[in-house]
């Protein structure tokens, strides 16, 4: 995993992607969340791996679970943290 991508952060965009493309009437899959995130599949799928362990997601259907998608609706209108921590500029001596 990219050390300046949290696994956190992954996870709250995921939520908030499948929700949104649920209430859209679309379906999720590990290629367009790659995509949409811009992130690698490998940390996409290992996410989804973990969200699934916890009982927020289906992984073999590709759905929220009621308590999944009620914290994905949640982040909807919040502001979530950015996927890439930037960096500070160096001063030079």
């Amino acid at each position: 995993m990219d050390p300046t991508i949290t696994r956190q952060a992954i996870a709250e965009h995921l939520l908030r992607t499948i929700a949104r493309d649920h209430l859209g009437g679309r379906r999720s899959d590990l290629d367009s969340l790659c995509e949409t995130l811009a992130i690698r599949r490998a940390d996409v799928r290992s996410t989804l791996s973990a969200l699934h362990r916890e009982g927020y997601l289906d992984v073999l259907r590709m759905r929220l679970t009621l308590s999944g998608f009620a914290l994905g609706c949640s982040l909807l209108d919040q502001p979530v943290r950015a996927l890439r921590r930037t960096r500070g500029k160096s001063i030079a001596a």
